[in-house]
């Protein structure tokens, strides 16, 4: 007579965690991702980890995660794991913007109806260890329904999707990383009830360094323990920056990555933004990604996009050419970016503050220009003749956008100007704000417009999610309306408190 060995005491299984070899079953994982979910069991397990968070982002760009033990862990590498859906029906605010249990989820998606779950499925190849929480591991997830289909609100999976067109017609992407954000003060950590609802007040903050001294060392000194523990921080889990620096505002840093391929470039911009805020909150600090915080004397921080694209064939940067700074389908692409600039800015700018950035002399950009080596276009070529670094710069991006979105668009829209063999206006030579060209919508109304009336992103990203984001930003802009119809801002106020609640903190 055989018998079962119970577990060990002390020793319970996990069991009732996503659908049972979900993942073998439809065939989610490639070979390499295969392996590196063996490779992670043998971590959790060597390394004692009590926890692992599984995180996906949502359509924001912000990182929602569920904290399981090692053994729940385990079990999610081979069956997936069970989240709500309900966060695709969440605006900035966190507000639920759709008519609770409508058909469709109230945005035309059946699978959506009442609220279900998705099926959140890790991609071992992301695992990280957390050095700033205890015994913790993190994971990033693709989206799946329980059918097993790709969800189509998920950025991460259109990234991959727009990857793979990139791949087909010869090119891999690279991306270089460059972030302006702030950091903060926390004055007081007590919140009372009164100001635990939605949204709730920003919360009270004081000058963490001094400001304008661009570049000053004494500066960047001054806050040199914290730098320094973001700094550690990131190179223990894989990102270390290239470049740390002070911009011009108090406590506004600029820091920096060498190039990264292909996904793992949006990936990035998560696991940063995330450490960062991490980071700060547990040294009594807030990081923010806004835009234009409305504090005196607080300034717009953007996101330069820095990319080229490798020959799959030989290896090489393709926008490298011996006589020029920019070769021939590097002319392209830029055609393209600047041809879908404006449907673009809801991807690259998807919030109702970010447009308080786009003003001339300011060294962002105000119109659809492109230059070598100035930092007032939109489209900065970066390079010579004979270098073999030469790439372009997107200078439209808000730190609060979403990778994955933000990237695809910049992809998607310079691929379609090599396709078509597009060439780009003449370069601007002088002033850019200057310059005879289109100017950039100077609101998020405007922007939702534009991507409305565009073709070319329905058709590269798809009606379904174009028509989601479209109606989630409409609600937004509602939103914002009515406060300041109840709540005009006062004479001379640029950043509305309104947008103080929304984004100071969440972003």
């Amino acid at each position: 007579m055989s018998t079962v060995s119970p577990e060990p005491p002390g020793r319970l299984t996990a069991a009732g965690v996503g659908q049972p070899g979900f993942i073998a079953r439809h065939g989610l994982f490639t070979d390499r991702q295969a392996s590196a979910a063996e490779l992670v069991t043998a971590r959790i397990e060597e390394l004692g980890l009590r926890t692992v968070r599984f995180v996906v982002v949502d359509q924001h760009g912000m990182p929602r995660s569920k904290s399981l033990s090692a053994d729940a862990a385990r079990a999610v590498l081979s069956n997936g794991l069970d989240f709500s859906g309900a966060i695709y029906s969440l605006d900035t605010g966190n507000q639920v913007f759709v008519p609770a249990f409508a058909q469709g989820g109230g945005f035309g998606i059946e699978e959506f109806t009442g609220f279900p779950d998705v099926v959140l499925v890790p991609d071992p190849t992301t695992f990280q260890v957390l050095p700033w929480a205890d015994r913790t591991g993190w994971m990033l997830c693709d989206v799946y329904f329980s059918t097993g289909q790709p969800m189509p609100l998920d950025g991460r999976g259109l990234m991959r999707r727009v990857l793979g067109e990139l791949a087909e017609a010869g090119y891999d992407y690279l991306a270089g990383i460059e972030i302006e954000y702030y950091i903060v003060k926390l004055d007081s950590e007590h919140i009372t009830p009164e100001n635990a609802g939605f949204t709730p007040p920003p919360p009270e903050v004081s000058v963490f360094e001094r400001g304008y001294q661009y570049l000053s060392e004494v500066r960047l000194d001054s806050v040199g323990g914290t730098l320094e523990a973001i700094r550690d921080a990131l190179y223990d889990v894989g990102l270390p920056p290239r470049a740390m620096e002070d911009e011009w505002g108090p406590g506004q840093m600029e820091f920096s990555f060498s190039p990264i391929g292909g996904l793992a470039a949006a990936d990035a911009v998560v696991l940063f933004r995330s450490a960062v805020k991490q980071v700060c909150q547990r040294r009594g600090l807030l990081a923010s990604f806004m835009c234009r915080p409305g504090l005196p004397n607080f300034f717009s921080s953007g996101w330069h996009l820095h990319q080229s694209l490798t020959s799959r064939q030989d290896g090489r940067n393709a926008f490298a050419s011996a006589d020029a700074a920019l070769s021939g389908p590097g002319l392209q692409y830029v055609a393209g970016l600047l041809e879908h600039a404006l449907p673009m800015m809801v991807f690259s700018t998807p919030t109702v503050n970010g447009y308080k950035r786009y003003r001339p002399y300011s060294f962002a950009p105000d119109r659809v220009t492109w230059a070598l080596e100035n930092r007032g276009v939109l489209v900065r070529v970066q390079g010579a003749p004979g270098d073999s670094s030469s790439h372009v710069e997107m200078r439209i991006g808000e730190p609060a956008a979403n990778p994955y979105l933000y990237m695809a668009a910049n992809i998607a829209a310079g691929l379609d100007g090599m396709r078509r063999e597009q060439q780009p206006p003449p370069a601007v030579e002088a002033d850019p704000y200057a310059a005879d060209a289109p100017m950039l919508p100077t609101s998020l109304a405007d922007a939702v417009q534009h991507l409305d009336a565009d073709d070319f992103y329905r058709k590269a990203f798809g009606d379904t999610l174009i028509d989601y984001l479209l109606q989630m930003k409409r609600a937004e802009l509602a939103r914002y309306e009515a406060a300041l119809a109840e709540k005009p801002p006062a004479e001379g106020q640029e950043v509305t408190d309104w947008e103080m609640r929304e984004y100071f903190e969440f972003f």
